[in-house]
């Protein structure tokens, strides 16, 4: 038989120190340092784990890797800002986006951020 009840997902960061920083400081997570591997869990409010681990060469992910559904984009994406993380990541010819990063048309509101690897993470309405 093939268990799935314990599956979770995880990337790859560049500096795992700058990550925990991010994830535990900037965005208010729960990060926990695995001291057999050194990687991270991000700990999510829903209940859900996201593995963290470093990767030598790391690319980033050009797809959206962790996404984090709110009631209040704008709000979200205010309190983003004021902790120094920038939404308006993309080119408007790419993903139409507002000033603030927020792309209002074809689906929920959503806005785009990066971790400090260059990961794409992002707030949408949900």
């Amino acid at each position: 038989m093939f268990p799935t009840d314990g599956a979770f997902s995880g990337f790859a960061v560049d500096d795992l120190d700058a990550a925990r920083r991010f994830y535990g400081d900037t965005l208010g997570l729960e990060v926990e340092v695995l001291h057999d591997s050194g990687f991270l869990a991000l700990h999510l409010a829903s209940g859900g784990r996201v593995l963290v681990y470093g990767k030598p060469h790391h690319e980033p992910a050009s797809f959206t890797v962790l996404n984090f559904p709110v009631d209040d984009v704008e709000a979200a994406v205010d309190d983003l800002r004021a902790r120094g993380v920038e939404t308006k990541i993309y080119d408007d010819a790419d993903f139409p986006t507002d000033s603030r990063g927020i792309m209002r048309e074809g689906g929920p509101l959503i806005a785009w951020f990066r971790d400090p690897a260059g990961n794409v993470l992002a707030v949408l309405e949900g």
